[in-house]
């Protein structure tokens, strides 16, 4: 089925599931919301999400998907972990938002014929996120920029961090320059998506997001240059602008990626070595070893692990380790094994920033922005359904009289 042939409400089911992953903790906000509100809201956006594609999807027909089969073994897992509620009730309930999530994504499946339509709908939803952003950025800059964030941007109107911003802006810049590489979409259209985007990516101090989105671009780019022209005139203008950069604004760029942090507190990645270092001492039983203790907030001892491969051995343990690592394997052994085209070079793009991000930042292994992002690389890397073979009308057979067989015999 074509991109053409995309139902309308699957672009609305997919910005529902942005909506469900932006998640419910964050900076405060110029308007006070309780986060029961917020979650309410997130909660009932993907209860929204499923319903609409189950409505939209009512033969239920789906395709073969080998990333959403192995996020389904990893929810059997999740469910395995939290049974013993050593997490709480909590985790059964984030167990079925997984549920909820990754049966969307199958419902969603049918559409999947590797076209750009879900990377549209992408852009458009976080472009729409970030612009909530900077709204709260000219309505409240002291709110935006609180001095809690060491002046970092966050969300003044919905409650989002500094990386989860960072995070956004960079995967449709990096995107939005594929396309225009593409020409896919228009320069004049690209610059509107772009330089706002760049901009608010700059204020977040986002390092884990700026990297991911210069490797990120780079690979992906990289796979485009022996059948793309344009391709190769703009990495070729990418490395002049970088060494010019890196030899004229050294100090100014060396600042902001500091922070006006310690080389200390920079060498234990903000004080996150720490927080690993007592998960992986801490003493664990064999099932706790191979299952984990169950889907939770991401935290140990009450301070965020900030690693998606730690947090998932934590929740989910060794079993969950491998096949989250499957996931991204399969995903990117895929995307190797394409031709080159501007949808491979998307997709490698959005698994190779989800791999960087993966050392800083949670969440690979429950329903995130991650998993969605790997979600659109797996749409990307699938291959076009066939085409229903055009059927030739039956000519009804016409009645010859008796007497007219007669005569033709004679």
């Amino acid at each position: 089925m074509g991109a053409d042939h995309t139902p309308k409400i699957v672009g609305t089911v997919w910005g529902l599931l942005v909506l469900n992953t932006l998640g419910s903790a964050g900076a405060k906000t110029i308007i006070p919301l309780p986060r029961s509100l917020i979650q309410m809201v997130t909660m009932g956006a993907l209860v929204a999400a499923f319903a609409l594609a189950l409505a939209v999807n009512l033969r239920l027909r789906i395709r073969a998907s080998s990333f959403v089969f192995l996020l389904t073994l990893l929810l059997v897992e999740s469910v395995i972990s939290s049974a013993n509620l050593e997490s709480g009730f909590g985790a059964l309930f984030r167990c079925f938002r997984l549920a909820l999530f990754v049966g969307t994504l199958w419902l969603l499946s049918r559409w999947w014929n590797g076209g750009l339509t879900f990377v549209r709908y992408h852009i458009r939803m976080y472009f729409a996120v970030l612009g909530s952003v900077a709204t709260g950025l000219v309505v409240s800059p002291g709110a935006a920029l609180p001095d809690l964030y060491g002046g970092r941007l966050v969300g003044a109107l919905w409650p989002l961090t500094p990386p989860q911003i960072g995070q956004y802006a960079a995967v449709i810049i990096g995107l939005t320059v594929l396309l225009v590489l593409g020409r896919r979409t228009d320069k004049a259209s690209a610059v509107v998506v772009i330089v706002p985007s760049f901009v608010l990516l700059a204020l977040t101090h986002t390092r884990t997001a700026t990297l991911g989105l210069f490797i990120g671009l780079a690979l992906a780019i990289g796979s485009l240059i022996l059948t793309s022209a344009a391709a190769r005139r703009f990495f070729t203008w990418a490395v002049l602008c970088a060494v010019v950069a890196a030899v004229g604004f050294a100090s100014a760029l060396q600042a902001w990626f500091l922070r006006g942090q310690s080389k200390e507190n920079f060498s234990n990645l903000t004080g996150r070595a720490k927080v690993w270092d007592a998960l992986l001492a801490a003493p664990r039983s064999t099932s706790e070893q191979l299952f984990g203790v169950g889907l939770g907030d991401k935290s140990f001892g009450g301070l965020p692990i900030d690693n998606s491969w730690l947090a998932v051995y934590n929740e989910q343990g060794l079993i969950g380790v491998t096949l989250v690592a499957a996931v991204i394997i399969v995903l990117g052994g895929v995307a190797l094994l394409r031709p080159p085209s501007l949808q491979r070079a998307c997709a490698i793009f959005l698994i190779s920033y989800c791999a960087i991000a993966s050392y800083t930042e949670a969440g690979l292994g429950d329903a995130s922005p991650y998993l969605l992002h790997l979600a659109l690389a797996a749409s990307l890397l699938a291959a076009p359904a066939p085409a229903a073979p055009l059927s030739t009308p039956e000519v009804p057979r016409r009645h010859i009289p008796r007497w007219a067989q007669r005569s033709e015999v004679t």
